[in-house]
């Protein structure tokens, strides 16, 4: 298992402010800051980031991406102008998707919404969106930047799988749907940044799978608040914890045997995906930003010896902004 592999996230280097500030960035870095909206931002701030100065369908996609995935919204409004909109509809989309199997009461329903979608983007690629403000974001994406359906409709297909509320059987699984999932959403955003390289589609490859790995732990405490468990059940098995035991908030330490488990393979994919840093063209790092939360929730992990029920976990960080653009001023993933 990963905790016997020498790159475990027990052996995680420290890191901190200091660490980022090797190089010194501009004088008017914590102005520039200043401008990248808090949680509380004002919608105005949203309006401004699309460039529209009356709502519409690029701000419907912003206002999704800051209510329901703040991370990626605030990664959206450090792209270049030029690929913003495109990349905020993926997205959006990819939210759209991802609340489908926590806003329905049954599959059914849950089914007929992934059936909207796929036939939505079928019809996209015959021009003909349906009205809804994300649909009409996306096609003008495809329309734009020529995106391959097939990774839309593989993002599709393994949500519809999902709607299932089923622990995965092993972290390859988990590591399959990640895959099938973020990192399909990864090669479209490189895509719209015009980035066609093999050295960066494994680099997404790695970081979708860390992303889907980080927020299968992220969600495990509201996920066993509705008495449901999704962690891989070949790790839970290996260290003798039950579903009851995470149900319960049991804190022993083979529950945190088990989180330190799936956080070493997160932080194993994230040391994979930066080992192609040197081979992988500066215009792809703005799609990558992601790993500056990935890593910062297993630095706190860490730090909490693995209890994936501590009220830290759950806190914003509000130096996130602050680190998400001095890593893209640095040109680093």
């Amino acid at each position: 298992m990963a905790a016997s592999m020498p790159g475990s996230v027990r052996c995680l280097r420290p890191f901190g402010l200091a660490g980022l500030f090797r190089r010194r960035p501009p004088r008017d870095v914590w102005e520039r800051v200043r401008r990248l909206p808090g949680p509380s931002a004002a919608r105005r701030s949203v309006a401004a980031a699309s460039g529209s100065g009356s709502p519409g369908s690029d701000h419907y996609c912003l206002e999704l991406l800051r209510k329901r995935d703040y991370e990626s919204y605030l990664c959206s409004l450090l792209l270049p102008a030029e690929c913003r909109s495109s990349v905020s509809a993926l997205r959006a989309f990819n939210v759209e998707l991802a609340q489908v199997k926590d806003s329905v009461s049954e599959k059914t329903i849950g089914l007929m919404r992934m059936q909207f979608w796929k036939k939505a983007v079928e019809d996209m690629y015959h021009d003909n969106p349906p009205h809804q403000p994300v649909a009409i974001e996306l096609w003008k994406a495809i329309k734009s930047h020529n995106l391959t359906k097939r990774w839309l409709m593989r993002i599709i297909d393994e949500r519809e799988k999902n709607l299932d509320d089923k622990a995965y059987q092993s972290v390859q699984e988990l590591e399959n749907y990640s895959e099938h999932t973020q990192s399909s959403l990864l090669y479209l955003i490189l895509e719209v940044l015009g980035v066609k390289d093999l050295h960066a589609d494994h680099a997404a490859s790695h970081i979708g799978k860390a992303q889907g790995i980080v927020t299968c732990l992220r969600a495990t405490p509201y996920h066993s608040s509705r008495r449901k468990v999704f962690l891989p059940m070949d790790v839970c098995v290996q260290h003798g914890v039950s579903q009851e035991d995470l149900i319960r908030r049991n804190h022993d330490k083979n529950v945190r045997d088990v989180i330190y488990d799936i956080a070493s393979q997160a932080h194993l994919h994230l040391k994979h995906a930066r080992s192609f840093h040197r081979s992988v063209p500066a215009e792809a790092l703005p799609a990558f930003l992601h790993t500056v939360s990935l890593e910062d929730y297993l630095k706190k992990i860490q730090r909490v010896d693995f209890d994936i029920f501590h009220p830290s976990l759950q806190q914003k960080n509000t130096l996130l902004p602050l680190s998400l653009y001095i890593q893209s001023w640095r040109k680093r993933y």
